[in-house]
């Protein structure tokens, strides 16, 4: 049976966690000396690797052989749990068991010695989703657990975890996986698939990730699946971002002031059956990248989205100040605000391209200053034309 790459190339030690070595390290170390905690409390976006470090840590401290901190993976006890099969090491769901009376009853199982481990472990994801009464019965727990008894709470949401939990557990904040760790991963990964995969693939997939090793490797199995060479242009294709490129199209009229092509544009999109709200989304996205690009050449090529190709935001970005991108990023964000409120969308959609393709339609200070700055830089070139151009203004001989 075909198992995906994200559950076949999950982690088995600390040493093989990708990008969260300030947290690995620590419970190495912690696990090594023998001094770990009773609750741990994992936080970070999806796909960093919160669930996979918690399921490591349940086998470091169950192992009968540990190598470093890390668990040897062969003892009964790794492959008891791996398997999952050993009831004492339990991975719960607080979205769905998010009731005190759930909580309850593993408040009074936690109670009796694990029989197959030296400690018992639970993991509890998106405990964010428990109810206030099961966190006042997680509490009682946390404050006189058992010697035998380890939580290790996971969530997206650390704010919606009350100040009582937090102060007994020893936090650790899992970060966004940088792109050249996860193409890094990728291109391993798909070495040893014989997945043909090329850097410019690696590196556009990267980005899409967003900083989720998972999100990256489930769409190198989706490209994979569609066979041949993994290009950039082959994962716009099977991951349907090829409609990227009209919204490229559509921002270069825009750049242009081209107010007739771009509603032309925006009407061929509309009668193919686009959104509007994606159209306006995704010009949205294009802009963020066109900004960071402009006022951070350098070190933002971490930060952009991924959707479009750095060669398209060069040409698109050139020769264009940072205040236009500040202008079309504001007026956008408004737009798709207002939009889902609007009883009609397309024209909602239309007056955002007019005002985009001119700022003195937008009636405030920034339109203002537009167009003050375009007046100026008409009047310079001028100027400056008219210095080169000295035989011009000359007197005619005389007869």
């Amino acid at each position: 049976m075909y198992q995906a790459l994200y559950r076949k190339w999950r982690p088995k030690a600390f040493a093989d966690v990708i990008g969260q070595e300030h947290i690995t390290g620590t419970l190495r170390r912690q696990v090594a000396e023998g001094r770990t905690s009773h609750a741990y409390l994992f936080t970070g976006t999806r796909g960093t690797g919160k669930t996979t470090c918690a399921k490591i840590l349940a086998k470091a401290v169950n192992c009968e052989a540990p190598a470093d901190g890390d668990p040897c993976g062969k003892c009964p006890s790794c492959l008891g749990i791996d398997s999952g099969n050993f009831l004492d090491v339990l991975e719960l769901d607080a979205a769905s068991n998010n009731g005190v009376d759930q909580v309850r009853a593993l408040r009074d199982e936690a109670a009796y010695s694990p029989a197959n481990v030296k400690k018992r472990v639970y993991i509890v994801d998106e405990v964010h989703m428990l109810s206030t009464a099961a966190f006042n019965a997680l509490l009682k727990i946390l404050e006189e657990p058992p010697e035998h008894l380890m939580f290790i709470l996971a969530t997206t949401e650390l704010h919606k975890v009350p100040a009582t939990i937090l102060s007994r557990c020893q936090r650790f904040s899992f970060r966004r996986i940088q792109p050249e760790d996860v193409a890094r991963r990728l291109r391993y990964v798909a070495q040893q698939e014989a997945i043909d995969l090329q850097p410019s693939g690696a590196e556009l997939l990267s980005r899409l990730a967003d900083g989720a090793l998972r999100d990256g490797l489930s769409l190198l199995d989706q490209c994979a699946a569609a066979g041949g060479t993994i290009d950039s242009g082959a994962v716009l294709d099977v991951l349907g971002l090829a409609g990227n490129l009209q919204a490229a199209r559509l921002m270069e009229l825009i750049l242009n002031r081209d107010a007739q092509g771009a509603l032309l544009l925006l009407d061929e999109l509309y009668k193919g059956g686009k959104d509007m709200g994606a159209v306006l989304s995704e010009l949205s996205t294009l802009t963020r990248d066109l900004l960071l690009q402009k006022t951070a050449p350098k070190g933002g090529a971490a930060l952009l989205s991924g959707g479009f190709d750095a060669v398209l935001l060069d040409r698109l970005g050139k020769d264009v100040p940072a205040g236009r991108f500040l202008h079309l990023a504001s007026t956008l964000q408004k737009a798709s605000a207002e939009l889902y409120a609007s009883v009609n969308r397309r024209l909602d959609t239309e007056l955002c391209l007019l005002r985009l393709c001119d700022e003195g339609l937008s009636g405030d200070l920034t339109a203002l200053e537009a167009r003050i700055r375009r007046l100026e830089d008409n009047q310079s070139a001028r100027t400056g034309l008219a210095r080169r151009s000295p035989a011009s203004s000359a007197p005619p001989p005389e007869p």
